[in-house]
């Protein structure tokens, strides 16, 4: 509920400080005495687009405050919470225009966006008059009214996760046929690898081993005989058998030595023992320089067969065998993934068929609260004089998504026979402004959450008819709170709280201000609408008829 709204130094109004109460407010004045100007005050704290040009001429800056009582429950505490903004029982908007056009708004002292105002704002306020495109005239809320209307959050919940459901099942089919097709793509390259790889099959460590093995072919002729010719040195026509004949001759004639030659001999025993490693060894490395001149043309192609693939496919050699691991995975996934794709897809028309059924349950029981709505408001049509128009609200279908594939919309036709249209094509002033307050006695319910303005609805409509529309604004503000500048006598007898806007010249300057009238200025303001500037008794009898009736 707007508790309070506070307006310094804005267009013609140098201060303004007004409280609000539960229940039908009236603001009434004559023309061009400032009433839409309060609007345009509270539209420019809420951060509404509305007049470029606001702070009153003389002004460093005009400031706008409006204060609200927020219930637990309400859906602005969503909004501040996501915002990071402090929330509370009340909430304070505060909104300064400097005189160079600059704004800027704190929501409880906080700094905060015209978005976040603007977001707060759909919670607060709503605005209906002759051209408001925010509300009722609006088609692209008409279906959110409609399913508010018909209590209908538990059929929408289903069909918002059933489109999710299908949404999540469609997008898995498309990355996965998408990975398909990439792979598909080089399917031929793939099997051709593959082929090629298993075929020369490499090891790891294969490549080092091949190389040592070329390198010692092609050094074994050079060294071989060097080698030869050492073993033939170290054998019995060489080094051998001279140390074993020295060893033969000094064994003859130790014992006349005296034991000088043990030690000498013991030497030679080592050295002969020495002398067989070595031999052995060479004999080894002589056996392993032995080779046929085709193994070192088989080593030699292999190895430039697998460098050369090592280079086609950019990998190291010892890498090639992973590499075909990596290749053969993605052509056993190609395989898979047919049949992964198939119970995907079927998977998504499972989905689309839960959505297609939800979504069919949700027109259905649209259409059905549709004929109620019609029936309501024409049941509401008939006491606002408008008893031969036709009022229907019209379901087409639309584009799928998660609300659905029901496009709705509120028409209108004036008479019996004529075309109907969209509200704000067809109805003229009077007529559509009873339509909307129709339509919007049907559509309130039990949601008193916001305060609705209706900004001169009344317009274009006299006598019973005016008193209708006055009766059922008292309605509608029944446990919630209505505002409603009006010009019908008949409208502002219904009101329970009452405002003057007038004007006033001080020292050559024109302010406007907002008075809060009593029963008896009540009367005569009254009495001034019935009767014009000059009031006669006749019209404060009216007046007074209207206050008690």
């Amino acid at each position: 509920m707007l508790r309070a709204l506070d307006i310094r130094d804005m267009l013609i109004i140098d201060r303004l400080e007004l409280a609000f109460q539960p229940g039908l407010n009236v603001l009434t004045g004559e023309t061009g005495a400032g009433k839409s100007i309060l609007l345009d005050s509270l539209g420019f704290v809420l951060g509404w687009r509305g007049r470029a040009e606001l702070v009153r001429q003389g002004a460093e800056q005009g400031e706008v405050v409006a204060e609200f009582d927020l219930p637990d429950g309400h859906p602005a505490h969503d909004i501040l919470a996501e915002a990071g903004l402090p929330g509370g029982q009340e909430l304070i908007l505060r909104r300064v225009n400097l005189a160079d056009g600059r704004k800027t708004a704190w929501v409880n002292d906080r700094r905060c966006s015209g978005e976040v105002l603007r977001a707060l704002s759909e919670t607060l306020i709503e605005l209906h008059g002759q051209h408001d495109d925010r509300g009722l005239l609006n088609p692209r809320g008409h279906r959110a009214m409609l399913d508010a209307f018909a209590r209908l959050d538990g059929r929408l919940a289903e069909v918002r996760a059933a489109w999710t459901q299908a949404a999540k099942a469609r997008k898995t089919v498309e990355a996965t046929q998408a990975a398909l097709d990439a792979v598909r793509a080089e399917e031929e390259f793939l099997r051709h690898a593959v082929a090629e790889l298993d075929q020369l099959d490499p090891m790891p460590g294969e490549d080092a081993d091949l190389d040592a093995r070329r390198r010692l072919m092609q050094g074994a002729e050079k060294i071989r005989d060097d080698v030869a010719r050492a073993f033939a040195l170290l054998s019995g026509e060489g080094a051998e058998g001279a140390m074993g004949d020295a060893l033969r001759w000094l064994e003859g004639v130790t014992a006349e030595a005296g034991g000088q030659l043990e030690e000498p001999i013991a030497a030679l025993g080592r050295a002969m023992i020495e002398l067989g490693e070595a031999q052995n060894g060479v004999e080894t490395c002589l056996n392993a320089l032995e080779f046929n001149p085709s193994e070192l043309e088989a080593a030699e192609e292999r190895l430039f067969a697998i460098r050369a693939l090592a280079r086609k496919h950019d990998v190291l050699p010892d890498e090639l065998g992973d590499y075909a691991d990596t290749l053969r995975g993605k052509l056993n996934a190609l395989e898979a993934g047919d049949a992964d794709l198939e119970q995907q897809k079927a998977d998504l028309a499972a989905a689309e068929a839960a959505f297609d059924v939800a979504a069919a349950a949700l027109t259905e029981a649209r259409t059905e609260a549709a004929g109620r709505l019609d029936a309501a408001v024409m049941g509401e049509l008939a006491p606002l004089k408008m008893e031969r128009a036709v009022f229907e609200t019209k379901i087409t279908e639309g584009e799928a998504g998660p609300e659905g594939r029901d496009a709705v919309a509120f028409t209108v036709a004036t008479n019996p026979g004529a075309p109907a249209g969209p509200l704000n094509k067809i109805a003229s002033g009077g007529e559509l402004s009873r339509f909307l307050l129709a339509l919007k006695v049907c559509l309130t319910g039990d949601d008193s959450a916001r305060t609705m303005i209706f900004d001169e609805i009344d317009r274009g409509v006299g006598g019973a008819t005016a008193d209708a529309v006055g009766r059922r604004l008292a309605s509608l503000a029944d446990g919630g709170q209505v505002l409603v500048v009006t010009h019908s006598p008949q409208v502002a007898a219904q009101g329970q709280h009452h405002w003057r806007v007038q004007k006033q010249v001080q020292n050559d300057v024109t302010l406007s201000t907002v008075v809060p009238l009593s029963r008896d200025e009540r009367v005569d303001e009254i009495a001034r609408m019935v009767a014009g500037d000059t009031i006669t008794q006749e019209a404060r009898a009216a007046a007074k008829a209207l206050l008690t009736s």
